[in-house]
């Protein structure tokens, strides 16, 4: 095949071309990596590479187990998923669209998650803290929890991903977006949660006058204005209310900060992901003694603090 590039040809003609001439798994995910390394879009949002974006798009819009190539590397496509695939690619491209709003679907930690434009794509380093395989080493007992407090749920991931792993814990969720609250109400059905996962519509804790938890698990909005001044176009479709929080980054953490101590019980805790704003808060904060938690992707960037430090 004679490979096109895409500033030379209008949308359908590449599409045509793709869906006509490309015929397996292997096709397009070939197809897909030379595009998107000739084009300048920024990965970031579950990927980074153009292969795993590549991989991600072809077997998530055929329904595939997104982590399991190789079964169906040769397979042949119908023309119908073949034209599908072929679209998608030249969107990804041309719009800048993160792949999990083209496909409606994030995973975070093996959870699938259905996202679009109203909420921030699932990628907090919390989750990979708690579903640790041998868990979080500052909770010594799962079966303990049983209260959890999500601040800033979005699509509810975290909120329902604490469900999931804390066996005797009723799960509160709040979001100051009414749009975010909807996306989490369809994940929470999906999952079957709605007995065990409350949501909340408002501004951090208001909602939760005279409660207290044994877990708070928070990833707030934590972009400085620089940040958000010089974000990549595929970050600029994300809700910005998600994102910004004043020129330092840090106007919804100092908030939590201050006031999670009311919400905790006695041997209670927070988990906390604030970016690279760390020194900023220890500077702002320098008698709470936050322990920093690395992930393979982190550093210094998710805090747990016990209330009595707070």
């Amino acid at each position: 095949m004679k490979h096109h590039p895409i500033s030379s040809l209008g949308t359908s003609d590449q599409v045509d071309i793709a869906a006509q001439e490309l015929h397996t798994v292997c096709d397009f995910v070939r197809y897909a990596v030379t595009q998107f390394s000739e084009s300048e879009i920024y990965y970031g949002h579950g990927t980074d590479s153009a292969l795993d974006e590549a991989v991600f798009i072809v077997l998530e819009s055929l329904h595939l187990p997104v982590n399991s190539i190789d079964p169906y590397w040769n397979a042949r496509l119908l023309p119908s998923e073949r034209r599908k695939i072929a679209d998608l690619i030249h969107k990804r491209v041309t719009t800048n669209l993160p792949a999990p709003y083209l496909l409606n679907k994030a995973y975070i930690q093996g959870f699938p998650f259905y996202v679009d434009e109203r909420v921030l794509i699932p990628r907090s380093f919390i989750a990979e803290i708690l579903c640790k395989p041998d868990g979080f080493s500052q909770i010594d007992d799962y079966d303990r929890i049983e209260s959890v407090l999500d601040l800033c749920t979005g699509s509810g991931c975290l909120g329902i991903i604490a469900a999931q792993i804390f066996p005797n814990a009723r799960v509160d969720c709040a979001d100051l977006s009414k749009d975010a609250l909807e996306v989490a109400r369809r994940n929470i059905a999906d999952y079957g949660l709605e007995d065990r996962v409350t949501l909340y519509d408002g501004d951090l804790f208001s909602p939760f006058k005279g409660k207290k938890y044994d877990l708070i698990i928070t990833n707030p909005p934590y972009v400085d204005k620089a940040g958000m001044d010089s974000l990549p176009p595929e970050f600029r479709h994300e809700p910005a209310m998600a994102l910004a929080a004043g020129d330092d980054g840090l106007d919804i953490v100092r908030k939590i900060v201050k006031e999670a101590k009311t919400y905790l019980n006695e041997d209670g805790g927070m988990l906390c992901e604030l970016g690279r704003c760390g020194p900023d808060l220890e500077t702002a904060f320098p008698d709470k003694p936050f322990l920093w938690i690395d992930t393979e992707n982190s550093s210094g960037e998710v805090f747990w603090i016990e209330k009595k430090n707070l």
